[in-house]
């Protein structure tokens, strides 16, 4: 039905439809995001990260919280990864789930706000009180026409959140709070929070906002136990992996802070603070085998590269052997031969595979990200393969590591479904394709 939809209405039209179910949740789950304290998270890269960090910071300071993102849907203590393949769900699943959490009693709603979401006006009547930008570089720009229409739908959403009507700080569910101090105006003021690396920040700080904050890590040591970093001359430690997470945790202790919460109750748990599922995932099973496994969400260059500053940190004992490709559906392309250049370059074993190819061919996909690797010097059949079947991709890879090496499974993190052809979807998990093939392989 959806695809029919699409064929017959031109874009306006459905973005007018999008519009309407908009307003109608607003409507028919009673404006729930006038009861919570809304915080939307927007940028190119780390969304789903700083939304992970943040609400474990925010439970930990006694806050009652509720967050939608990428990687699942969270209300106060119960989790559901998202099988949606989409960021922000259309029709009223927002609105519905902001009543959930009002229902059970969050003070606090943390949305992962897209460009493409903007676009569509998924945004739309939601009250936000803090806007977040992670970060900006050109992605998406396929689905955006063009760099400039990319960022002038995040700045969009920055101008949105300016306008959006103030709430009252005397309300039950502010006072109830723990660690918001109390203000002498009597309405919450409007934030922009963004990262003071960007080249861009001062566009985004360039509406009336009342509170505009600047953030940066500085110091960034990326150790095998963890990140040691500082923002605004206090020091910082994380036990994760990725010199990048500096920077999301920088955005977090942000929005934090803003809401006046006690620099020592910060700390402490920043110092406990937890990856996302699939961003660096170590697959425990695999130790037992000798070798590591890593899944992990990146599916362009830059996360790439970062991830591959992560194995420099780790450094393997012995190969390193890579599975990925590059998602399909009209996204990007001109980023599948930087994909195959890099990982060729930087991996012992690259496996080229299946990833979202949609509507396209996976073969030609795969073709597109062989042409960097071939140029990065690999050489097909001897450290260059390509396998059409993700599983059995996952499962080569496997069968290859041998105890010190270490295995990356990249691009889909832990998504749980892939997008065929025929607009359908396949329920998936590279995480639990991993552990089958350890298991089976203990049996040998």
């Amino acid at each position: 039905m959806k695809k029919i939809i699409k064929k017959i209405f031109p874009k306006n039209i459905l973005n007018l439809l999008h519009l309407f179910f908009a307003l109608w949740g607003s409507v028919k789950y009673n404006h729930s995001s006038e009861e919570l304290l809304v915080i939307g998270i927007t940028g190119t890269a780390g969304k789903s990260s700083v939304i992970h960090f943040l609400r474990q910071v925010l439970e930990f300071v006694g806050f009652k919280v509720g967050s939608l993102s990428t990687v699942d849907f969270y209300i106060n203590g119960q989790l559901k990864l998202n099988d949606k393949k989409m960021t922000m769900v259309g029709k009223y699943f927002i609105q519905e789930k902001l009543r959930e959490m009002v229902k059970v009693g969050c003070n606090v709603a943390i949305v992962e706000t897209t460009s493409e979401g903007f676009l569509q006006h998924r945004h739309k009547f939601i009250n936000y009180d803090t806007i977040v930008l992670t970060n900006l570089y050109p992605e998406h720009i396929e689905a955006h026409g063009g760099f400039e229409n990319y960022k002038k739908a995040k700045l969009g959403i920055f101008e949105y959140v300016s306008k959006c009507r103030k709430k009252n700080c005397h309300a039950e569910f502010i006072s109830a709070s723990p660690g918001i101090l109390k203000q002498v105006q009597d309405d919450i003021a409007k934030t922009a929070i963004v990262n003071g690396s960007s080249g861009y920040a001062n566009e985004f700080l360039n509406f009336n906002f009342e509170n505009k904050i600047k953030f940066i890590a500085k110091n960034v040591e990326a150790t095998k136990i963890g990140l040691n970093f500082v923002v605004e001359d206090e020091q910082y430690f994380a036990p994760i992996y990725g010199a990048h997470n500096a920077e999301n945790l920088a955005g977090v202790i942000a929005v934090v802070k803003s809401l006046n919460i006690n620099e020592e109750k910060i700390k402490q748990a920043i110092s406990q603070i937890k990856s996302p599922p699939g961003r660096i995932e170590f697959i425990n099973e695999a130790e037992e085998q000798g070798f590591q496994v890593i899944v992990d969400y990146a599916f362009e260059p830059v996360a790439l590269q970062k991830l591959y500053d992560v194995v420099d940190v780790i450094k393997p004992n012995g190969k390193i052997i890579h599975v990925c490709g590059s998602t399909g559906g009209g996204r990007d392309k001109a980023r599948r031969e930087p994909i195959g250049k890099l990982v060729g370059e930087k991996s012992n074993i690259f496996i080229i595979t299946d990833e979202d190819p949609y509507n396209e061919d996976p073969q030609e996909i795969m073709e597109a990200v062989k042409v960097g690797a071939l140029k990065s010097g690999k050489i097909e059949g001897q450290d260059l393969f390509m396998i059409l079947k993700r599983e059995e991709a996952i499962k080569k890879a496997i069968e290859l590591a041998r105890p010190g090496d270490l295995v990356l499974i990249t691009g889909k993190g832990s998504e749980q479904k892939m997008c065929v052809a025929g607009g359908n979807m396949i329920d998936w998990d590279d995480r639990e394709i991993v552990k089958k093939f350890i298991c089976l392989s203990k049996r040998k």
